[in-house]
């Protein structure tokens, strides 16, 4: 199955939590990166008052059920001394399960697809980059729901890479 996972942080050094996550994703079994965006600095969602992130997407090829690899990205945030003070608050590490192939799904840990992936640009903009003709299951292309989300502040990072 294919899973699309946002990877952000905006605690303590970013690029090195990103990269080390990424890092960790590649190592489960089972799982192969198929594509990983570039970096890309954005203005935070909800809770304001806190340093902006640094974003990107990657997608996997995975032999896991959705629910077992969410335990797997819970458990890379935990290594990676996240806390949860704060709903939207500032985290080491954020890692969200934004889509896995068609499922739709509602389950008590686990909603896919991701529920507020297309009202957020961080999300978005680095998935079209490394995969133009995404669509997000139920909801719409990429490209097209890019388009309503333009106001939100998203500068990609050229020096910087996931890989």
């Amino acid at each position: 199955m294919k899973a699309v996972i946002s990877i952000g942080s905006n605690l303590g050094n970013r690029h090195d939590h990103l990269v080390d996550a990424v890092s960790e994703l590649a190592k489960l079994s089972g799982t192969q990166i198929l594509h990983a965006s570039s970096i890309y600095e954005t203005e935070p969602q909800g809770n304001l008052d806190q340093p902006s992130f640094y974003n990107g997407i990657i997608v996997l090829d995975c032999d896991l059920e959705a629910e077992v690899l969410l335990n797997h990205l819970q458990q890379i945030e935990s290594r990676a001394l996240r806390q949860r003070l704060v709903a939207n608050g500032p985290r080491t590490l954020d890692l969200d399960l934004i889509a896995v192939d068609d499922l739709v799904m509602h389950s008590r840990s686990l909603e896919l697809p991701h529920p507020r992936a297309a009202k957020r640009r961080f999300v978005l903009e680095p998935w079209f980059e490394v995969e133009p003709e995404a669509e997000i299951p139920g909801v719409g292309k990429v490209a097209e729901l890019l388009k309503q989300v333009s106001d939100q502040g998203v500068a990609k990072l050229e020096r910087l890479q996931l890989l």
